[in-house]
């Protein structure tokens, strides 16, 4: 509870209208045989009487100036005193947890856009990202990069899918990058057709953990992975890269699985 200051003028103004609730509270509390109501004594009165008269006046006003003086300070206090208006608390709201998910259903996302921008695209490559809150591990992660080419316009271009608010990521959902050339002699580019994926990120996983995967991540937990999906032209086929590291260069295990069967095909040295 807090005392409101009052202004010279507020305080003037508050003193009468004090004194007029003294005034009608007085003629209220004090009887109708009171002194207040008596008509002034004529001068022939006797002592006694002055002073039987001077009694009954002192009792009956200092009892109801007592009562009256109660009642006042009361209504001062309640209009002087106040409770703060309290500001409405407001939930903070809570922070949308990352989507990490597998390859495969964010290639066939991304496969949808970049068909909204040449009919003819096809995937040359799908990649995952090491992110602040998803290093990899269970073959998912919340952000995926896809690479399209489109034969007919000889140009390619990325769409990336996110499902975190990570300052490393890029925005949510599916978000495309600018185009480049292409060339169809350019192995490196070579688009493959998305119904030869049936194995996903995660299978992949768990054919690589087999072959070294859990021994590298038994001595280091902390350990990223990423994955890379392309054609592998050597050999014909649709191919799962796991890599257990930040890059190719300085990975501690890279696996090859065939994306199409789910069979362990080496580790590359």
């Amino acid at each position: 509870m807090k005392l409101k200051l009052l202004g010279a003028h507020a305080v003037d103004r508050l003193g009468d209208r004090m004194m007029q609730l003294f005034q009608m509270m007085i003629q209220a509390l004090v009887p109708q045989g009171s002194w207040f109501a008596m008509r002034k004594p004529r001068r022939t009165h006797s002592s006694r009487m002055k002073r039987e008269f001077t009694r009954r006046k002192i009792s009956v006003s200092e009892g109801a100036m007592n009562k009256a003086l109660a009642a006042i300070m009361l209504l001062f206090l309640a209009g002087c005193t106040s409770q703060p208006t309290q500001p409405a608390q407001t939930e903070k709201p809570q922070p949308k947890p990352s989507e990490i998910e597998t390859g495969r259903g964010n290639l066939q996302r991304m496969y949808i856009a970049a068909r909204g921008w040449q009919r003819d695209a096809q995937p040359f490559r799908l990649q995952s990202d090491i992110t602040a809150d998803a290093k990899g591990k269970d073959g998912k992660s919340d952000v995926w990069r896809a690479w399209f080419a489109s034969p007919s316009s000889r140009s390619t271009k990325p769409f990336a899918w996110s499902g975190t608010d990570a300052p490393d990521a890029p925005s949510r959902g599916i978000s495309p990058g600018a185009e480049d050339t292409y060339s169809p002699t350019n192995t490196s580019t070579q688009v493959f057709d998305i119904a030869f994926l049936k194995v996903d990120s995660d299978k992949a996983f768990e054919v690589a953990q087999k072959h070294g995967g859990d021994k590298v991540l038994e001595k280091d937990p902390d350990t990223p992975i990423f994955y890379v999906l392309d054609w592998n032209h050597a050999s014909n086929q649709l191919m799962w890269r796991v890599i257990y590291g930040t890059t190719r260069d300085d990975a501690k295990l890279r696996v090859q699985v065939d994306a199409s069967t789910g069979d362990f095909i080496r580790v590359e040295k």
